[in-house]
């Protein structure tokens, strides 16, 4: 009999795990030995979080970059072993590595299990305030200031024509750029939501229409932490 594929959320921060996962989450993580990962030394530390006293160089880690990390990942399900999913942070699968895992599951008629726990994407627009019926999530946007004005431009009309929210994200080092980009390519009657650390130690979440924002606003934009960035219309 074949093993099953769980999809296990990782952290988003520092937080303790039964805070923000589910008691059957941290269970499925306990017991199954076998793991696809993005990084083996951030699943690591996450797994022993879950079990201090677990001997992780009893665990079997395939990371997902690794050639042939597809087969592999086969190869355990049909031997009949369960194997886990982990991103760095988050689900796996939601703008994380993952998908390929799952895809390849579903074609060798393998059952797959998405376990519950925090999702950047999900929490973000939950806390926005923002048209939860239409959404776009567009990854990074692009780095170069001219493509990124570009970019923000088209959103911004797609949100004047649909209405749908548009979010993306960007590195640490890039916050400051993206919303000086922002404030320059987009209406002032948009509402702009930017959220960082959510579920975990220094949550915040400020969501705004645009002409709102002040200027201690942006300055409280951490340029040191990663951030989650929705625009649209505030939901009426």
């Amino acid at each position: 009999m074949n093993g099953t594929l769980y999809l296990i959320p990782n952290l988003l921060g520092v937080a303790t795990p039964d805070s923000v996962l589910p008691q059957t989450t941290i269970a499925h993580a306990q017991r199954i030995n076998h793991f696809v990962v993005e990084t083996p030394k951030v699943a690591r530390a996450f797994l022993k979080t879950l079990s201090p006293e677990r001997v992780i160089a009893d665990i079997h880690m395939i990371a997902c970059n690794e050639q042939y990390a597809r087969e592999q990942c086969l190869a355990r399900l049909r031997e009949g072993f369960d194997v886990g999913v982990i991103s760095d942070a988050g689900c796996p699968g939601m703008a994380d590595p993952g998908a390929v895992f799952v895809a390849a599951a579903h074609q060798a008629k393998i059952k797959v299990i998405p376990l519950v726990g925090p999702s950047s994407l999900l929490l973000g627009l939950m806390a926005s305030g923002m048209n939860g019926q239409q959404l776009t999530f567009h990854g990074y946007l692009p780095a170069k200031a001219d493509e990124r004005a570009a970019a923000l431009k088209s959103l911004d009309q797609v949100i004047k024509n649909t209405g749908a929210t548009q979010t993306f994200i960007e590195t640490p080092y890039r916050n400051a750029a993206m919303l000086e980009s922002i404030r320059g390519n987009v209406s002032a009657a948009t509402a702009l939501c930017v959220a960082q650390n959510l579920a975990s130690e220094g949550e915040q979440i400020i969501s705004k229409t645009l002409n709102a924002w002040s200027e201690m606003d942006f300055e409280q934009v951490s340029v040191k932490d990663p951030a989650l960035f929705l625009l649209g219309r505030f939901a009426a």
